[in-house]
Formats: structure tokens, sequence, C-alpha cells
């Protein structure tokens, strides 16, 4: 008998009792609700900020390309003849106002070559402030002239102080369309151009491929002797 009481006296003095064991639960979590603190301040101090909620803040805001304000019209009027010229902006063409100046009472032939001249002027001109922040540019560059066709050529011929076909495909596209599209031109989307020396004039049109992608394809041309 008193070997069996021993026994069980050991044995309740190693097992743990209830309340211990209950008073172990909060302790524990206690210890784990105090590590979640101690975690942010060691993410916070390697750089890395905690959240529990996952965020999404989207793509960073680009600027609008290729959109200018409107142009006061009048104020052009006042400057000069109203027309447009085919600038760069991204990988096409976009069309820009601009103004040309003609003499009043100059005959057909004379004003067409005055504003051929006027438009090539126009878009050697570096763009505005305004129009470098929206993404203009243009490849074509200053100093060529307009000049008369030569006994042969179309009456509509253009001859440039510089071969078409010297040009960047880009600069080609943005003379073939602006041209084609004013009153240098017939009207029909083409122009006829030639160059300084003896070869023949070329027809050349204004695409819809030419003004999506000017760099990589050129204006569409066909000889224009004999028209």
């Amino acid at each position: 008998m008193r070997l069996m009481s021993l026994m069980s006296t050991r044995r309740s003095s190693t097992a743990p009792s209830e309340g211990a064991g209950a008073r172990q639960g909060p302790l524990v979590a206690l210890g784990r609700l105090a590590a979640v603190p101690a975690l942010a301040v060691l993410l916070a101090g390697c750089g890395i900020r905690a959240t529990e909620v996952p965020t999404n803040f989207g793509p960073a805001p680009s600027r609008v390309q290729c959109s200018l304000a409107e142009p006061d019209v009048a104020a052009q009027a006042a400057r000069g003849l109203p027309v447009q010229v085919f600038l760069l902006c991204g990988s096409s063409l976009v069309t820009v106002d601009r103004t040309v100046r003609v003499p009043d009472g100059a005959a057909d032939s004379e004003r067409r070559i005055l504003v051929a001249q006027g438009l090539l002027d126009q878009l050697a001109t570096p763009p505005s402030p305004a129009e470098k922040e929206a993404g203009y540019s243009t490849d074509v560059r200053g100093g060529i002239t307009v000049g008369r066709p030569r006994a042969g050529d179309p009456e509509d011929t253009l001859r440039l102080s510089t071969a078409p076909d010297s040009l960047t495909s880009y600069a080609l596209a943005q003379v073939v369309c602006t041209f084609s599209d004013s009153a240098a031109a017939e009207g029909d989307g083409s122009v006829v151009l030639g160059g300084p020396g003896a070869e023949s004039p070329r027809r050349y049109e204004c695409t819809d491929e030419v003004r999506a992608r000017p760099g990589s394809t050129e204006p569409p041309s066909r000889d224009a002797a004999g028209e």
C-alpha cells in the first residue's frame, strides 16, 4: 500500500496540471502577437514595406503624344495662306497647320512653285517647343529649292535641287504627302517630282501605308515622261 501511494505521488508531481496548461495557452498566443510588430520592424529596416493588402497602382501615366491645341485659323489667315504639312510623330506621318506667303496676283504656274517652296521651307523648319513636347520631328533638311519643269516634263512637274531618290525614306514621304495634298499638285493624291539632273521626273503617290509607315514604305512611283 505504501509503495502504490509513493508511485501515485510521483506521477502527480511530474505530470503538468490542467491549470498550468491553461495558463501556457494565452502566454504562447501573446508571444506570437508580440513577434508580429518585431517582424514589421525588421522588414522596414530592410527597405521592405509590410502590408496586409496587395496593392496594384497600374502603369505610370504617359504623356499624350501627337496632340496639339487647336490653331487660331483667323490668326493664321492673317499671316498667309493656311496649309498643312506632314511631320513625323512616333512611327507615322501627322498633319500640322502652317502658313505660306504667296503674293497676290501671281499666275497659276508661279503660284504653284511658290506654294511648293513655302511647304518645303516649313518642312525644314524645326518643330516648335510645343510640337517637340508632343513628339513631332522632321527629317527634311533646309536648303532645298523648287524649280520649274523642263522641256518635255509634265506641266505640273516640280524640279527639286536635291534628287528625290537621295532623300531619306522619311523625308521623301514627308515631301510627297505634303505636296500631293496641297495647291502645289493636281489634287489627285500624287505629285510629279524631278531632280537637278537629266533624269526623267517620276509621279509619286501618298498612300495610307506611306503615312502609317514612312520609314519602311516608300511612296509608290512611276516614270512620268510622256504624260
